[in-house]
Protein backbone atom coordinates (compact mmCIF):
# COMPACT_ATOMS: atom_id res chain seq x y z
CA UNK A 1 0.00 0.00 0.00
CA UNK A 2 1.52 3.41 -1.22
CA UNK A 3 2.02 5.39 1.84
CA UNK A 4 0.26 8.90 1.43
CA UNK A 5 2.10 12.40 3.00
CA UNK A 6 0.31 15.55 3.49
CA UNK A 7 -1.18 18.05 6.13
CA UNK A 8 -3.92 16.81 8.83
CA UNK A 9 -6.37 18.73 9.33
CA UNK A 10 -8.88 18.72 12.90
CA UNK A 11 -11.85 20.81 13.94
CA UNK A 12 -14.20 20.59 16.50
CA UNK A 13 -18.09 21.08 16.48
CA UNK A 14 -21.03 20.93 18.54
CA UNK A 15 -21.48 21.33 21.95
CA UNK A 16 -18.25 21.15 24.13
CA UNK A 17 -17.49 18.93 26.84
CA UNK A 18 -14.63 19.08 29.64
CA UNK A 19 -12.62 16.74 27.67
CA UNK A 20 -12.45 17.50 24.09
CA UNK A 21 -9.77 19.07 24.34
CA UNK A 22 -7.93 15.95 25.85
CA UNK A 23 -8.90 14.13 21.76
CA UNK A 24 -7.44 17.19 20.54
CA UNK A 25 -4.59 16.03 22.65
CA UNK A 26 -4.59 13.16 21.32
CA UNK A 27 -4.63 13.90 17.86
CA UNK A 28 -1.91 16.47 17.95
CA UNK A 29 0.35 14.03 20.08
CA UNK A 30 -0.13 11.11 17.97
CA UNK A 31 -0.36 13.13 14.79
CA UNK A 32 3.58 14.39 15.45
CA UNK A 33 4.83 11.42 16.04
CA UNK A 34 3.75 10.27 12.79
CA UNK A 35 6.09 12.50 10.80
CA UNK A 36 6.11 9.44 8.02
CA UNK A 37 2.79 10.35 6.99
CA UNK A 38 1.83 13.71 8.45
CA UNK A 39 3.88 16.72 7.97
CA UNK A 40 1.72 19.55 9.87
CA UNK A 41 -1.54 19.16 12.08
CA UNK A 42 -3.86 22.24 10.55
CA UNK A 43 -6.79 23.56 12.92
CA UNK A 44 -10.08 24.47 11.71
CA UNK A 45 -10.60 27.58 13.97
CA UNK A 46 -14.92 26.72 14.57
CA UNK A 47 -15.34 23.75 13.06
CA UNK A 48 -16.22 23.45 9.10
CA UNK A 49 -16.33 27.08 8.94
CA UNK A 50 -12.74 27.65 9.59
CA UNK A 51 -12.42 25.06 6.75
CA UNK A 52 -14.68 27.43 4.56
CA UNK A 53 -13.33 30.85 5.79
CA UNK A 54 -9.43 29.47 5.40
CA UNK A 55 -9.39 30.54 9.27
CA UNK A 56 -6.73 28.32 10.85
CA UNK A 57 -4.49 27.33 13.54
CA UNK A 58 -1.14 25.67 12.80
CA UNK A 59 0.10 23.78 16.03
CA UNK A 60 3.78 24.37 14.65
CA UNK A 61 3.69 27.51 16.14
CA UNK A 62 2.35 27.12 19.09
CA UNK A 63 4.13 26.42 22.46
CA UNK A 64 4.54 23.01 24.31
CA UNK A 65 2.94 24.33 27.42
CA UNK A 66 -0.48 25.19 25.51
CA UNK A 67 0.10 21.61 23.94
CA UNK A 68 -0.22 20.01 27.16
CA UNK A 69 -2.77 22.70 28.83
CA UNK A 70 -5.17 20.99 26.49
CA UNK A 71 -5.60 18.17 28.98
CA UNK A 72 -7.00 20.41 31.45
CA UNK A 73 -9.19 22.95 29.35
CA UNK A 74 -12.78 23.14 29.31
CA UNK A 75 -14.87 24.15 26.20
CA UNK A 76 -14.15 24.34 22.72
CA UNK A 77 -10.30 25.50 22.74
CA UNK A 78 -10.30 26.26 18.85
CA UNK A 79 -13.89 27.47 18.70
CA UNK A 80 -16.76 25.19 17.67
CA UNK A 81 -19.95 24.97 15.28
CA UNK A 82 -23.40 24.27 14.60
CA UNK A 83 -23.74 24.20 10.79
CA UNK A 84 -25.35 21.82 8.38
CA UNK A 85 -23.88 20.95 5.21
CA UNK A 86 -26.73 20.71 2.36
CA UNK A 87 -25.73 17.03 0.36
CA UNK A 88 -23.66 17.71 -2.43
CA UNK A 89 -25.83 16.36 -5.05
CA UNK A 90 -28.61 19.05 -4.27
CA UNK A 91 -25.61 22.03 -3.63
CA UNK A 92 -21.90 21.58 -4.05
CA UNK A 93 -21.04 25.19 -3.69
CA UNK A 94 -19.60 24.61 -0.06
CA UNK A 95 -17.85 20.69 -1.19
CA UNK A 96 -15.88 23.23 -3.93
CA UNK A 97 -14.54 25.60 -1.37
CA UNK A 98 -13.36 22.74 0.41
CA UNK A 99 -11.49 21.01 -2.07
CA UNK A 100 -10.20 23.87 -3.01
CA UNK A 101 -8.73 24.44 0.36
CA UNK A 102 -7.57 20.79 0.84
CA UNK A 103 -5.78 21.08 -2.22
CA UNK A 104 -3.88 24.31 -1.35
CA UNK A 105 -2.81 22.88 2.23
CA UNK A 106 -2.57 19.66 0.61
CA UNK A 107 -4.87 17.96 2.92
CA UNK A 108 -4.87 14.55 2.85
CA UNK A 109 -6.30 13.43 6.71
CA UNK A 110 -9.05 14.95 8.00
CA UNK A 111 -10.57 14.53 11.80
CA UNK A 112 -13.66 16.19 13.24
CA UNK A 113 -14.47 15.61 16.72
CA UNK A 114 -18.80 15.81 17.44
CA UNK A 115 -21.39 14.00 18.27
CA UNK A 116 -24.34 13.44 15.84
CA UNK A 117 -24.78 15.79 13.53
CA UNK A 118 -20.95 16.00 13.31
CA UNK A 119 -20.70 12.79 12.08
CA UNK A 120 -23.22 14.01 9.82
CA UNK A 121 -21.13 16.50 8.62
CA UNK A 122 -18.09 14.01 8.57
CA UNK A 123 -19.97 11.70 6.53
CA UNK A 124 -21.05 14.33 3.76
CA UNK A 125 -17.30 15.18 2.95
CA UNK A 126 -16.26 11.73 2.95
CA UNK A 127 -18.95 11.17 0.18
CA UNK A 128 -18.40 13.97 -1.53
CA UNK A 129 -14.63 13.08 -1.90
CA UNK A 130 -15.19 9.28 -2.66
CA UNK A 131 -17.34 10.86 -5.49
CA UNK A 132 -14.55 13.00 -6.93
CA UNK A 133 -11.53 10.31 -6.23
CA UNK A 134 -9.72 12.91 -4.12
CA UNK A 135 -7.62 11.05 -2.03
CA UNK A 136 -8.30 12.32 1.57
CA UNK A 137 -9.08 9.77 4.63
CA UNK A 138 -11.33 11.09 6.74
CA UNK A 139 -12.48 9.93 10.95
CA UNK A 140 -15.15 10.55 13.07
CA UNK A 141 -13.78 11.36 16.68
CA UNK A 142 -17.12 11.05 19.09
CA UNK A 143 -17.82 13.18 22.06
CA UNK A 144 -20.90 14.37 23.82
CA UNK A 145 -21.72 14.57 27.58
CA UNK A 146 -25.10 13.14 26.38
CA UNK A 147 -24.05 10.19 25.36
CA UNK A 148 -26.31 9.35 22.95
CA UNK A 149 -23.91 8.64 20.15
CA UNK A 150 -25.10 4.82 18.85
CA UNK A 151 -22.49 2.02 18.60
CA UNK A 152 -20.23 3.29 21.17
CA UNK A 153 -20.64 1.90 24.50
CA UNK A 154 -20.28 5.55 26.10
CA UNK A 155 -18.68 8.77 24.30
CA UNK A 156 -15.76 11.21 25.75
CA UNK A 157 -17.26 13.62 27.93
CA UNK A 158 -20.44 11.86 29.15
CA UNK A 159 -18.32 10.49 32.03
CA UNK A 160 -16.86 13.86 33.71
CA UNK A 161 -20.50 15.04 32.86
CA UNK A 162 -21.71 12.43 35.49
CA UNK A 163 -18.98 13.27 37.94
CA UNK A 164 -20.26 17.00 37.80
CA UNK A 165 -23.89 16.31 38.32
CA UNK A 166 -23.34 13.67 40.93
CA UNK A 167 -21.48 15.49 42.95
CA UNK A 168 -23.48 19.22 42.70
CA UNK A 169 -26.68 16.53 43.37
CA UNK A 170 -25.07 15.82 46.47
CA UNK A 171 -23.83 19.25 48.15
CA UNK A 172 -27.89 20.62 46.79
CA UNK A 173 -29.06 17.50 48.77
CA UNK A 174 -26.67 17.68 51.86
CA UNK A 175 -27.58 22.05 51.82
CA UNK A 176 -31.43 21.54 51.87
CA UNK A 177 -30.61 19.67 55.52
CA UNK A 178 -30.20 22.91 57.02
CA UNK A 179 -33.88 23.69 57.33
CA UNK A 180 -36.59 21.77 59.16
CA UNK A 181 -39.06 22.36 57.03
CA UNK A 182 -37.44 22.19 53.11
CA UNK A 183 -38.67 23.28 50.25
CA UNK A 184 -38.94 21.13 46.77
CA UNK A 185 -36.03 21.69 44.60
CA UNK A 186 -36.17 20.91 40.82
CA UNK A 187 -33.14 20.77 39.09
CA UNK A 188 -33.02 20.42 35.46
CA UNK A 189 -30.21 18.72 33.30
CA UNK A 190 -29.02 18.93 29.75
CA UNK A 191 -30.46 16.27 27.64
CA UNK A 192 -32.98 16.23 24.31
CA UNK A 193 -33.95 12.91 23.73
CA UNK A 194 -31.34 11.14 26.08
CA UNK A 195 -31.46 10.88 29.76
CA UNK A 196 -28.55 9.60 30.50
CA UNK A 197 -26.90 12.78 31.78
CA UNK A 198 -29.94 13.19 33.92
CA UNK A 199 -29.80 9.70 35.40
CA UNK A 200 -26.56 10.02 36.71
CA UNK A 201 -27.76 12.19 39.37
CA UNK A 202 -28.65 8.67 40.97
CA UNK A 203 -24.81 8.09 41.68
CA UNK A 204 -25.44 10.70 44.56
CA UNK A 205 -27.98 8.46 45.99
CA UNK A 206 -25.25 6.05 46.79
CA UNK A 207 -24.17 8.47 49.83
CA UNK A 208 -27.55 8.95 51.14
CA UNK A 209 -27.60 12.33 49.51
CA UNK A 210 -29.62 11.78 46.06
CA UNK A 211 -32.61 12.69 44.24
CA UNK A 212 -35.92 11.43 45.61
CA UNK A 213 -37.51 11.44 42.19
CA UNK A 214 -35.38 11.56 38.36
CA UNK A 215 -37.51 12.07 35.18
CA UNK A 216 -36.28 11.48 32.15
CA UNK A 217 -36.91 11.70 28.76
CA UNK A 218 -37.20 8.08 27.55
CA UNK A 219 -40.56 8.36 29.59
CA UNK A 220 -43.51 10.05 29.16
CA UNK A 221 -43.89 12.69 31.38
CA UNK A 222 -47.22 13.74 33.36
CA UNK A 223 -47.61 16.66 35.30
CA UNK A 224 -50.78 15.02 37.19
CA UNK A 225 -48.24 12.00 38.33
CA UNK A 226 -45.57 14.28 38.76
CA UNK A 227 -47.49 16.44 41.44
CA UNK A 228 -48.79 12.96 42.98
CA UNK A 229 -45.15 11.63 43.64
CA UNK A 230 -43.92 15.19 44.72
CA UNK A 231 -46.64 15.49 47.10
CA UNK A 232 -45.92 12.23 48.90
CA UNK A 233 -42.22 12.28 49.27
CA UNK A 234 -42.80 16.05 50.72
CA UNK A 235 -45.27 14.96 53.44
CA UNK A 236 -42.62 12.22 54.38
CA UNK A 237 -39.63 14.41 54.32
CA UNK A 238 -40.72 18.04 54.50
CA UNK A 239 -38.56 18.10 51.48
CA UNK A 240 -37.59 16.41 48.15
CA UNK A 241 -35.07 16.94 45.16
CA UNK A 242 -36.08 16.36 41.94
CA UNK A 243 -33.46 15.87 38.86
CA UNK A 244 -35.17 16.90 35.43
CA UNK A 245 -34.22 16.29 32.05
CA UNK A 246 -34.38 19.67 29.64
CA UNK A 247 -36.27 17.02 27.03
CA UNK A 248 -39.18 15.51 28.91
CA UNK A 249 -42.22 15.55 26.84
CA UNK A 250 -45.52 14.39 27.67
CA UNK A 251 -47.72 11.09 25.98
CA UNK A 252 -48.46 13.68 22.47
CA UNK A 253 -44.37 13.93 22.42
CA UNK A 254 -44.72 18.03 23.50
CA UNK A 255 -41.16 19.37 25.47
CA UNK A 256 -42.69 20.35 28.77
CA UNK A 257 -40.69 23.58 27.88
CA UNK A 258 -39.68 24.67 24.87
CA UNK A 259 -40.23 28.39 25.59
CA UNK A 260 -38.57 30.41 22.85
CA UNK A 261 -39.91 28.10 19.89
CA UNK A 262 -36.40 28.64 18.39
CA UNK A 263 -33.96 26.21 16.58
CA UNK A 264 -30.85 25.34 15.51
CA UNK A 265 -29.87 24.93 12.17
CA UNK A 266 -30.53 21.27 12.36
CA UNK A 267 -33.67 21.85 13.26
CA UNK A 268 -33.74 21.16 17.49
CA UNK A 269 -35.91 23.26 19.70
CA UNK A 270 -33.55 25.21 21.83
CA UNK A 271 -34.29 24.35 25.26
CA UNK A 272 -34.20 25.21 28.94
CA UNK A 273 -36.93 26.39 31.69
CA UNK A 274 -38.91 23.25 32.35
CA UNK A 275 -37.15 23.22 36.28
CA UNK A 276 -38.91 26.70 36.26
CA UNK A 277 -42.12 25.47 35.16
CA UNK A 278 -42.36 22.60 37.11
CA UNK A 279 -41.76 24.76 40.41
CA UNK A 280 -43.82 26.87 40.25
CA UNK A 281 -46.48 24.11 38.70
CA UNK A 282 -45.50 23.02 42.91
CA UNK A 283 -45.97 26.14 44.53
CA UNK A 284 -48.88 27.04 42.54
CA UNK A 285 -51.12 23.73 42.90
CA UNK A 286 -49.77 22.59 45.93
CA UNK A 287 -48.85 24.79 48.30
CA UNK A 288 -45.12 23.82 48.68
CA UNK A 289 -42.49 26.23 48.89
CA UNK A 290 -40.01 25.30 45.42
CA UNK A 291 -36.96 26.38 43.85
CA UNK A 292 -35.32 25.51 40.58
CA UNK A 293 -31.88 25.15 39.57
CA UNK A 294 -30.06 25.05 36.07
CA UNK A 295 -26.98 23.74 35.73
CA UNK A 296 -26.76 24.80 32.13
CA UNK A 297 -23.10 24.94 30.67
CA UNK A 298 -21.68 24.33 33.77
CA UNK A 299 -22.39 20.65 33.67
CA UNK A 300 -20.12 20.58 30.93
CA UNK A 301 -17.44 23.07 31.36
CA UNK A 302 -16.45 22.18 34.61
CA UNK A 303 -12.79 20.87 34.28
CA UNK A 304 -12.32 21.28 38.25
CA UNK A 305 -14.31 17.74 38.37
CA UNK A 306 -12.76 15.76 35.09
CA UNK A 307 -13.01 12.24 35.55
CA UNK A 308 -9.23 10.79 34.63
CA UNK A 309 -11.05 7.68 32.62
CA UNK A 310 -12.69 9.82 30.28
CA UNK A 311 -9.78 12.12 29.96
CA UNK A 312 -7.66 9.01 29.36
CA UNK A 313 -10.30 7.70 27.05
CA UNK A 314 -10.89 10.89 25.21
CA UNK A 315 -7.09 11.23 24.30
CA UNK A 316 -7.19 7.53 22.88
CA UNK A 317 -9.92 7.69 20.35
CA UNK A 318 -7.62 11.07 19.31
CA UNK A 319 -5.08 8.48 18.85
CA UNK A 320 -6.98 6.24 17.00
CA UNK A 321 -8.56 8.56 14.64
CA UNK A 322 -5.60 9.51 13.38
CA UNK A 323 -4.04 5.67 13.13
CA UNK A 324 -6.62 4.78 11.80
CA UNK A 325 -6.47 7.64 8.82
CA UNK A 326 -2.45 7.18 7.83
CA UNK A 327 -3.54 3.02 7.77
CA UNK A 328 -6.18 4.41 5.25
CA UNK A 329 -9.03 4.34 6.75
CA UNK A 330 -11.69 6.18 5.92
CA UNK A 331 -16.11 7.74 6.51
CA UNK A 332 -15.56 5.98 9.57
CA UNK A 333 -15.77 6.81 13.55
CA UNK A 334 -13.45 5.48 15.98
CA UNK A 335 -16.14 3.92 18.83
CA UNK A 336 -15.37 1.71 22.07
CA UNK A 337 -16.37 -1.38 23.35
CA UNK A 338 -16.85 -2.48 27.19
CA UNK A 339 -14.31 -5.85 26.48
CA UNK A 340 -14.66 -6.54 30.72
CA UNK A 341 -16.54 -5.38 33.64
CA UNK A 342 -13.97 -6.60 36.22
CA UNK A 343 -12.13 -4.81 35.46
CA UNK A 344 -13.19 -2.74 33.40
CA UNK A 345 -11.54 -2.12 30.14
CA UNK A 346 -12.55 -0.73 26.97
CA UNK A 347 -11.14 -1.59 23.64
CA UNK A 348 -11.23 0.81 20.37
CA UNK A 349 -13.15 -0.09 17.14
CA UNK A 350 -14.35 1.56 13.83
CA UNK A 351 -17.83 2.13 12.77
CA UNK A 352 -19.65 3.31 9.63
CA UNK A 353 -20.43 7.33 10.38
CA UNK A 354 -23.66 7.41 8.13
CA UNK A 355 -24.87 4.65 10.56
CA UNK A 356 -23.43 6.92 13.80
CA UNK A 357 -25.00 9.90 12.25
CA UNK A 358 -28.53 11.63 13.13
CA UNK A 359 -29.01 8.24 15.31
CA UNK A 360 -29.52 8.70 19.01
CA UNK A 361 -29.03 6.06 21.61
CA UNK A 362 -31.28 5.92 24.42
CA UNK A 363 -31.06 5.01 28.07
CA UNK A 364 -32.80 1.24 27.54
CA UNK A 365 -35.66 -0.22 29.75
CA UNK A 366 -33.37 -1.84 32.26
CA UNK A 367 -31.45 1.24 33.52
CA UNK A 368 -35.32 2.69 34.16
CA UNK A 369 -37.37 1.47 37.39
CA UNK A 370 -40.74 0.11 37.17
CA UNK A 371 -41.98 3.44 38.01
CA UNK A 372 -40.35 5.46 35.88
CA UNK A 373 -39.44 8.42 38.20
CA UNK A 374 -35.66 7.05 39.21
CA UNK A 375 -32.72 4.46 38.19
CA UNK A 376 -31.93 1.05 38.58
CA UNK A 377 -28.70 -1.22 39.60
CA UNK A 378 -28.04 -1.87 35.74
CA UNK A 379 -26.95 1.87 34.76
CA UNK A 380 -25.39 2.40 38.13
CA UNK A 381 -23.13 -0.39 37.39
CA UNK A 382 -22.85 0.78 33.83
CA UNK A 383 -21.90 4.91 34.78
CA UNK A 384 -19.75 3.91 37.92
CA UNK A 385 -16.02 2.91 36.18
CA UNK A 386 -16.76 6.10 33.92
CA UNK A 387 -16.43 8.70 36.89
CA UNK A 388 -12.87 6.98 38.29
CA UNK A 389 -10.32 8.81 39.30
CA UNK A 390 -9.55 12.76 39.43
CA UNK A 391 -7.54 14.59 36.64
CA UNK A 392 -6.13 17.42 38.96
CA UNK A 393 -6.48 21.21 37.68
CA UNK A 394 -3.08 23.02 36.91
CA UNK A 395 -3.25 25.70 39.37
CA UNK A 396 -1.41 29.23 39.26
CA UNK A 397 -2.07 31.52 42.08
CA UNK A 398 -5.13 29.13 43.23
CA UNK A 399 -6.92 29.78 39.84
CA UNK A 400 -6.96 27.06 36.96
CA UNK A 401 -4.57 27.42 34.31
CA UNK A 402 -5.82 26.96 30.17
CA UNK A 403 -4.44 26.74 26.87
CA UNK A 404 -4.25 30.03 25.37
CA UNK A 405 -3.91 29.00 21.33
CA UNK A 406 -2.65 31.70 19.08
Amino acid sequence: MAKLKGNLLYGQSGGPTSVINASAFGVIDEARKQSEFIDEVIIMRHGIKGALNEDFIFINEQTEEDIQLLKHTPGSAFGSVRFKLPDFREDDTSYLRLLFIFKKYNIRYFLYNGGNDSMDTCSKIADYFDHINYECYIMGVPKTIDNDLPFTDHTPGFGSAAKFVANTMMEISYDMLAYPNGKVTIVEIMGRHAGWLTASSAIAGLSGFGPDLIYLPEIPFSIERFKKEVSEIYKKKKQCLVAVSEGISNEEGIFISSSSGLKDAFGHFQLGGVASKLATTVSADLGIPSRSVEFGSTQRAASHLQSLTDVQEAIEVGRQAVLAAIAKHTNLMVVMHRASEGPYQITYKLHALDQCANTEKKVPKNMINAKGNGITKDFIDYVLPLIQGENTPVYKDGIQQFSKMK
